[in-house]
């Protein structure tokens, strides 16, 4: 399946990236901020697909464990490093956005502290896997059910506390002339998102063929 679907969705967020430039230079900025505003249309999507890869990399370690089922360990191992990726996204946007808008690079408030510790979850998961030894699929997978258990936090977070950050409804309350651009970059980004975890678990995949030819050639040698 992701043979097949893995470029198509790749080429649907080509074809999606390519007039976002043009679709964001007639989107309305917002009055106080200027064109800085416009950081939001990135910003938003990459800590959804952030969200999402944490949420994904949890299920699949929960699947592994329960029935070591080396898909779903494939399919955590992609969504793990796709997490740091679009995370990394959100930490770099976030920060250029607060400075116009709060006048400071970065407070350690509720959102922002949070979305650090599970980004750093994540990044602790693949030093488990990479330099953890035998059996750190297992350690590495309970680390990454821990960093799924902070996504309804780091998404609550701004309802539950008083923050700097905007809340839940900002996206909802949003007018018309810039709904429109934001969900058509969120639909990029998820196309993007959903073609790089297929690739990723696609040569993991191939990686693990080619391992277990190459245990089986030093056993006939």
């Amino acid at each position: 399946m992701s043979q097949r679907a893995a470029p198509v969705f790749l080429s649907i967020a080509l074809l999606m990236f390519v007039p976002t430039p043009f679709i964001l230079a007639n989107a309305p900025a917002e009055e106080s901020m200027g064109v800085v505003s416009k950081i939001f249309y990135f910003h938003l999507p990459s800590a959804i697909s952030f969200l999402l890869s944490a949420f994904v990399c949890g299920i699949a370690s929960i699947v592994f464990l329960a029935r070591r089922n080396q898909t779903a360990d494939r399919v955590a191992l992609a969504a793990a490093e796709l997490a740091i990726v679009f995370g990394l996204i959100t930490l770099v946007t976030g920060p250029l956005w607060a400075r116009k808008a709060w006048g400071v690079w970065w407070v350690w408030e509720a959102r922002l502290t949070s979305s650090l510790v599970m980004w750093m979850v994540f990044v602790s998961y693949l030093m488990l896997r990479r330099f953890g030894g035998a059996g750190s699929e297992m350690l590495a997978a309970a680390v990454s059910i821990f960093g799924m258990a902070l996504v309804p936090f780091v998404y609550w977070s701004v309802n539950l506390w008083r923050t700097m950050h905007p809340t839940t409804s900002v996206l909802p309350s949003l007018p018309p002339s810039m709904m429109q651009p934001a969900l058509w970059c969120l639909g990029a980004f998820f196309s993007l998102y959903v073609g790089l975890l297929l690739v990723r678990v696609r040569l993991e995949r191939s990686a693990a063929a080619l391992e277990e030819a190459y245990l089986t050639l030093e056993e006939l040698t």
